[in-house]
């Protein structure tokens, strides 16, 4: 016989293998509340946030203990439907077999023959079955259950899974009535057994599943304390730390992609260091041929001033002596008076040379005639030494730019003009000095045969590279080229700062 509640063998075994399978393991299904660390003056501060590893944890604990409460739920609510569904049908049937059956004994014999049918039957699954008298004495009350006998579920279930109340009363003659009603005691206990069984396996398997996935877990993420540390690493300098292999096809590809970045980093920081030190060096270079420079233009205004100021005198002394000498010696000596004058005219002629020499090492006109005049003048000299190239000045200048632009301007012009007239071969020479908008611009342009292309590139040119050194530590910017059709344009354009 099947009892009510339970279902049969094969479904019940297909259903506990099932949930064995995917029943999660039980562990931390409800996270406690972290407590609060009490800081130095008593005040509760929150504890830090959760590492990943206690994060993910958490979820498939909270996933599988979510899964095995819907499980056992839908276990208790199947299980409810059965028992509900199987007691009201077997009370129904043993009331209405009863009912006639009794009728019939009653009919026969009297309340007696239904009392020892009765005796005879013995307990009736799932029913509580009584004789009772018209005072509402009991005749008879069925024994018993021996099934599972002194046993009993729990009220709380008992009531979650108790069908509705079911009671049948037949009567019969004399006054005696029989009483038929559901008694879902033994189908209860049977579910609650059912159920407790499924609890187990489903806590056993939370328990390993939730195991084996709080180790895969913690094996997965047991590179990233390693990387953290090597970015930590990374960040307070110590460029050269490389992270081992790690296992893991992520974790090997995040190492190997660390490592590169790692690699990229001191790669840059060491080219930076040496663009750094290449750059100091050059800057210190470039401040001591600044001074070098300084101190050839001191040299040279000392040597210009020594050969104008003594050389030149002594010159001209030696030439008016020879003059004297030729002018009265040479009538009572022929002789004496021609070797005087030549002595004057080789005097003549260095007393020139000195004075082309001058301009070329200092200008002295710069310190008392200013940079208009002088470069005037410096045009007028080379234009009576070349009386075929056309020269022409247009300048607009500033009262006062400052003794290193004044100087840098001359120079620019100085040596244009000269490699013009010296090696381009040109017929013309145009020279533009001019300020616009807080800069000077010196501009010199002929039309020559050009440089050459590779002209950069040769051995030589220390005039214009000293003259590009000389604006470009004045902040400016130099630039030479050839023209489109013919000749060289030679620009300097030099920022004058508070001189504007």
């Amino acid at each position: 016989m099947v009892h009510p509640g339970r279902r049969p063998p094969n479904q019940r075994h297909h259903e506990t293998r099932l949930m064995i399978f995917m029943s999660p393991t039980w562990e931390n299904t409800h996270p406690k509340r972290l407590p609060s660390r009490p800081s130095p003056a008593g005040a509760l501060v929150p504890w830090e946030p959760m590492r990943l590893r206690t994060r993910l944890n958490l979820v498939v604990a909270a996933l599988s203990a979510a899964f095995v409460i819907v499980l056992i739920a839908a276990e208790v609510q199947s299980t409810r439907n059965s028992v509900r569904e199987e007691i009201e049908a077997a009370n129904r049937v043993a009331s209405q077999l009863l009912g006639r059956l009794v009728a019939v004994y009653s009919q026969v014999g009297g309340p007696d023959l239904v009392l020892q049918f009765l005796q005879q039957l013995g307990r009736v699954r799932a029913n509580e079955v009584s004789l009772q008298s018209a005072t509402g004495e009991v005749l008879y009350q069925a024994p018993l259950a021996t099934y599972k006998a002194g046993r009993e579920a729990p009220v709380w279930f008992a009531r979650l899974l108790g069908p509705r109340p079911a009671k049948y009363t037949f009567p019969l003659r004399g006054g005696v009535s029989l009483v038929v009603e559901a008694q879902p005691s033994r189908a209860v206990l049977d579910a609650w057994d059912d159920v407790t069984r499924l609890s187990a396996i489903a806590v056993a398997m939370f328990i390993v599943v939730n195991a084996l996935a709080f180790w895969s877990v913690k094996r997965a993420l047991e590179p990233f304390p390693v990387i953290a540390d090597g970015l930590e690493r990374i960040q307070k300098g110590d460029l050269a730390f490389r992270l081992p292999d790690l296992a893991g096809n992520e974790a090997h590809a995040i190492g190997a992609a660390f490592n590169r970045m790692a690699q990229a980093v001191q790669d840059k920081v060491l080219a930076e260091r040496k663009a750094h030190d290449a750059e100091a060096r050059l800057e210190e270079r470039r401040e001591m041929a600044s001074l070098a420079d300084q101190r050839v233009e001191e040299e040279r205004r000392l040597i210009a001033h020594e050969l104008h100021d003594e050389f030149g005198q002594s010159v001209t002394a030696i030439r008016s002596l020879a003059l004297a000498i030729a002018s009265q010696g040479g009538v009572r000596d022929p002789a004496t008076g021609e070797v005087a004058r030549l002595i004057s005219d080789e005097a003549a002629r260095l007393y020139d040379a000195m004075h082309g020499l001058i301009p070329r090492l200092a200008p002295l006109s710069l310190d008392t005639l200013g940079l208009a005049a002088t470069l005037e003048s410096l045009v007028r000299d080379w234009q009576r030494r070349h009386p075929s190239i056309a020269l022409s000045l247009r300048h607009e200048l500033p009262i006062d730019l400052g003794p290193s632009v004044t100087l840098a301007i001359y120079r620019v012009v100085q040596e244009g003009l000269i490699n013009a007239l010296r090696h381009a071969q040109a017929s013309r020479v145009d020279i533009t000095v001019q300020c616009d908008g807080g800069r000077i611009a010196a501009t010199v342009i002929d039309d020559g045969v050009g440089l050459a292309g590779d002209w950069a590139a040769r051995p030589g040119h220390f005039g214009l590279r000293g003259l590009a050194e000389r604006v470009q530590q004045l902040g400016g910017t130099f630039t030479i080229g050839n023209q489109n059709g013919r000749g060289v344009t030679l620009v300097a354009d030099i920022p004058l700062g508070d001189r504007a």
